[in-house]
């Protein structure tokens, strides 16, 4: 369950920008929008949130900054070498930031137990990692390490409660890889849940969606009737899905392409499966008419693909990011999709969302609480504030939230000349 978010110094976001999905003290759509957190009776949290503002306001640089986050974390003990450049991209417009470290911070519950982790992190190092856990409601301090630049050296504080081989893990820890991935990857069994929350819970689409194989996984097992009956209440007419395995065949390349291509293409390919993937359709007359779902409208192939993460989320209580949901489906199949989310019979494990839109006809009271809305716009240093709706006041069920932004009252929307 994600508590909040907070990023500095990436990309165009310059100051330290708060992202929460803490509820607020308005019970306006109590029951379905929001649910209580296990580890705290304190904890009240929304299960989604959008974010609105022009193109070029940084929406999607702040997706980007928590999988830039989640990136680092499941693979730079892993997967980079010594010397490997972290994959961090400082604010650029402002000559002090372009060589000072960019800052991503979490907070977080797992199994319970709420976490607050976070690191500073230039392309050439960490330079500070922190990790506090909440597992009686009090701080426990697990470790903290900082980057001392005139003595050129770490400074670490382990605390009592983190378990295990401590002073290997430190030893083992490279300049650009983090603490908590080197630990896993040296059997921390303590650290544990909180890695795996990065790199299975957090889940992240962008704006093209998913690719459709994973659906047409679920098609293949006990799952099918599930993106059956979620194809059918996106009211897509589909009467079946078929999957088909088939074997790469060297005869679909083209007869004038160049040979040392072909021996390339088949060198890779050969003996590789693919999956072929049909929509089953009713005539007229009632008989079945098979199509390639390549023959669907882009929608259809969007919201196919988005059935199964979609359902996998609802089921294992994901965290799910989306970028500009809205494209390429109507704005009543996105509400639809986000209803998914408020509903305690098809979010039984408090899934999260939060996904960036320009689709506002669902932006009202109806389907928000004044707490779920966020918005984003450039300030006139051309870095990114992130900003709630909370912030303007609304009135509780009787503000048009659409009209007011629309006509500029929370601004986030785009400054338009005359050509």
């Amino acid at each position: 369950m994600l508590i909040e978010m907070s990023v500095a110094n990436f990309r165009s976001l310059h100051d330290k920008q708060t992202f929460s999905l803490v509820k607020s003290s308005g019970d306006e759509l109590e029951t379905t929008n929001t649910f209580s957190a296990e580890a705290s009776k304190t904890f009240n949290l929304l299960r989604s949130a959008a974010i609105y503002g022009p193109n070029a306001s940084g929406k999607s640089n702040f997706l980007m900054a928590l999988r830039t986050m989640k990136s680092i974390v499941r693979d730079s003990a892993s997967s980079y070498k010594r010397g490997t450049p972290l994959p961090v991209t400082p604010f650029r417009l402002s000559a002090k930031s372009r060589t000072e470290p960019s800052e991503f911070e979490v907070n977080c519950i797992v199994d319970g137990v709420r976490y607050q982790y976070g690191f500073a992190a230039t392309p050439e190092r960490i330079h500070e990692e922190w990790l506090f856990a909440y597992p009686k409601g009090r701080a426990q301090r697990w470790f903290v390490r900082g980057w001392d630049p005139e003595k050129a050296v770490y400074e670490w504080d382990l605390g009592h409660n983190l378990t295990g081989e401590k002073q290997l893990w430190l030893k083992s820890t490279r300049d650009n890889a983090l603490f908590l991935s080197t630990a896993i990857q040296l059997n921390s069994e303590q650290l544990k849940p909180l890695f795996d929350w990065f790199d299975e819970t957090l889940r992240f689409s962008a704006v093209s969606g998913w690719d459709p194989g994973f659906t047409a996984s679920l098609c293949e097992k006990d799952d099918k009737s599930r993106v059956m009956n979620f194809m059918r209440a996106a009211d897509l007419n589909i009467d079946d899905i078929i999957v088909e395995e088939q074997l790469f065949d060297s005869k679909a390349l083209p007869d004038d392409m160049p040979e040392h291509i072909k021996e390339m293409i088949l060198s890779d390919m050969e003996g590789k499966k693919f999956v072929n993937i049909k929509t089953v359709h009713k005539d007229s007359e009632g008989k079945d008419i098979v199509f390639d779902l390549d023959d669907e409208s882009d929608g259809t192939q969007k919201l196919f693909s988005f059935a199964g993460p979609w359902l996998d989320a609802l089921k294992n209580g994901y965290v799910l990011f989306i970028d500009e949901l809205h494209d390429n489906l109507h704005p009543q199949l996105v509400q639809f999709l986000v209803q998914l989310f408020h509903n305690s019979q098809t979010n039984p494990n408090n899934a999260q969302l939060v996904f960036t839109t320009h689709e506002t006809s669902i932006l009202n009271q109806s389907v928000f609480r004044r707490d779920q809305i966020w918005f984003c716009e450039k300030t006139q240093a051309l870095s990114t504030h992130l900003f709630s709706l909370l912030e303007f006041s609304p009135r509780k069920g009787r503000e048009n939230i659409e009209q007011a932004y629309l006509s500029g009252r929370y601004g986030a929307v785009p400054f338009l000349r005359k050509l």
